[in-house]
């Protein structure tokens, strides 16, 4: 009989819907059903941590990034497209998952090995491990009675965290729930390595494992007919936006936009598109001519589907992003202010690219198949 396994992320109930954290938990749970589906059965756990638990996605304003007054009246202008984006959200995480039957939080996540039959938990990805995001939670650090020696990490990420003498002793304890770490970025491995007993690697976020044909199967249809750029911004860059304007014009392209920035809208020859779900999602990045983007996963579904790009900096994303740049060896996509103006399309040898992520999915498949073999021993 099949070991039920639950996978422990930041997705549900982040502040504003985010199609990273939601595509590397499915793509997480293909992987493992395609690795060790003979032994383990993933279920997204409904799990809320205590740090989000008063955030309220439709009514977004209370935790918004930038707290300047354009901000909050672009958020303001674009919160139907906000509530239309959540519910496609929340379609995709009861749709495409074996999920808990019910949400879990600190109050009563000890219960759910009874609940659902889950015998051991995966968590990860993203910045779960993130003092400066998340605390250290007891759901991501697997602390709960129930997780301590029965849960593995897979691409967890401490992001550019700031540990504290303090916190560094809660670390140090938490560290020692786990049986194994694949950890996303290679900043925490030495550190992680020198604290546990246990294994410890570098491994590609849970999006990289898998190839575009596999979203080819839950993206939809292409939405726009004519050649257009996709410009998505998780936060709002000018510089980023004077660029994509630039080189739409330069190429005659459309320009489809997922933004808050809804004067944009007003603009010719552009769609805003915040509203769009998932699979909407990777539709927009597979048919784009050029992709411009701040967003770490932005990036990662454009070398996906092969699409030319440039990353732009961003607050707390630098570092995952330019070292996943290293892995692609295409540092020269990373975008500084002063070269805006002196960038064109970017020409890519993607055969190179990929062969490069082959190499390092099949490393990393290696080690959660280890994982995996952990916990179903256990």
């Amino acid at each position: 009989m099949k070991k039920r396994i639950g996978i422990v992320s930041y997705n549900i109930y982040c502040n504003f819907t985010n199609y990273g954290s939601a595509l590397q938990s499915w793509a997480l749970c293909q992987s493992i059903k395609k690795i060790a589906g003979n032994i383990v059965e993933p279920v997204l756990v409904d799990y809320c941590p205590e740090i989000l638990a008063d955030k309220d996605p439709l009514n977004p304003f209370a935790n918004m990034w930038d707290k300047d007054e354009e901000s909050r009246r672009m958020c303001e202008l674009t919160l139907p497209a906000i509530r239309e984006n959540y519910y496609k959200f929340d379609r995709f995480y009861h749709e495409r998952f074996t999920r808990s039957s019910k949400k879990y939080t600190a109050q009563n996540f000890n219960e759910i090995c009874t609940d659902e039959g889950i015998s051991g938990f995966v968590c990860g990805s993203d910045t779960i491990f993130c003092p400066d995001e998340l605390g250290i939670d007891d759901g991501y650090y697997a602390n709960y009675e129930c997780m301590k020696k029965r849960s593995v990490a897979y691409a967890a990420s401490f992001g550019d965290s700031h540990f504290t003498d303090e916190t560094y002793k809660v670390l140090n304890d938490r560290l020692q729930n786990f049986n194994a770490f694949g950890l996303r970025e290679k900043l925490m491995v030495p550190y992680v390595t020198k604290h546990t007993k246990v294994p410890v690697k570098k491994v590609v976020d849970p999006t990289l494992l898998l190839m575009s044909s596999d979203y080819d199967r839950i993206a939809k249809e292409r939405l726009e007919q004519e050649k257009y750029l996709l410009l998505y911004a998780r936060r709002y860059n000018p510089k980023m936006e004077e660029y994509a304007e630039r080189i739409a014009a330069e190429n005659g392209w459309k320009i489809i936009e997922i933004s808050l920035h809804a004067t944009n809208a007003e603009k010719p020859n552009r769609r805003m598109f915040y509203e769009a779900g998932v699979e909407e999602f990777l539709s927009l990045v597979k048919y784009a001519e050029c992709v411009i983007t701040n967003s770490f996963h932005g990036m990662i579904f454009a070398v996906q589907y092969c699409r030319p790009f440039y990353v732009f900096s961003r607050e707390r994303c630098d570092t995952k992003i330019t070292e996943l740049l290293e892995l692609f060896e295409l540092s020269e996509c990373m975008v500084s202010p002063e070269q805006v103006k002196e960038l064109s399309v970017p020409q890519i040898d993607y055969q190179i690219v990929h062969e490069r992520i082959a190499m390092a999915r099949s490393a990393s498949k290696e080690f959660l198949m280890m994982e995996m073999n952990l916990l179903e021993e256990k």
